[in-house]
């Protein structure tokens, strides 16, 4: 982030450069001369290529934030559901207890239903944003498909409490082929609709 800012601030104070000699001499971009081509090139295609760029993975990588996720008005009771002061909860429990990177908790969870998953998971992320600004919100969230159990796999196959887990090892083809979902024992992951009431865990740092 610290390479990315710099390189804006780059940006920036050549983009003032560039305005600075087209006002003081607008003769020095005419097309004929070399260094005016030059000039040219930077002003109006490459500084702007570049910019984008840069702007582009800035926001690509904030949008991975949960800060990000959760500024959508309509998720705010999932937000609620990892600071639920309830160990039961499962979302709850990985949150809090440092199971996931509490700033890209979303991410780590849904990666196959976000911008950044395969080519139907980046299709799915732009639909949530057409549907937050453009279009209407159902009654009823959920996810598009079931949950799948390679994201939960992801971290705790090949974690010792996994596979010693007499359970887990009993069903662990079914596991990995989705037959039987994580969520069958360990569900429902934030169950929001059961948040009345509830405390909020504050975290102590």
């Amino acid at each position: 982030m610290i390479v990315s800012q710099a390189v804006m601030v780059g940006l920036a104070v050549v983009t003032v450069a560039l305005v600075a000699v087209l006002v003081a001499r607008p003769r020095a971009f005419q097309a004929e001369k070399s260094g005016g081509k030059i000039l040219a090139f930077l002003a109006f295609f490459a500084l702007p290529v570049v910019a984008s760029a840069i702007g582009l993975s800035a926001h690509m990588e904030a949008s991975k934030t949960t800060r990000f996720c959760l500024s959508c008005h309509v998720m705010e009771p999932w937000g609620r559901s990892l600071r639920a002061d309830d160990q039961g909860r499962l979302a709850a429990a990985h949150f809090q207890n440092g199971r996931i990177d509490r700033d890209h908790a979303c991410f780590t969870c849904h990666t196959t239903y976000t911008l950044f998953g395969d080519a139907r998971a980046k299709v799915g992320g732009l639909r949530h944003i057409y549907v937050n600004y453009l279009g209407t919100v159902p009654a009823t969230i959920k996810t598009y498909k079931p949950y799948d159990n390679r994201e939960c796999l992801h971290c705790h196959g090949g974690a010792r409490s996994f596979e010693e887990d007499d359970t887990h090892r009993d069903i662990r083809d079914d596991l990995s082929s989705g037959k039987t979902s994580c969520l069958e024992c360990h569900g429902p992951a934030h169950d929001v609709d059961h948040l009345t009431g509830v405390a909020e865990w504050r975290e102590t740092r």
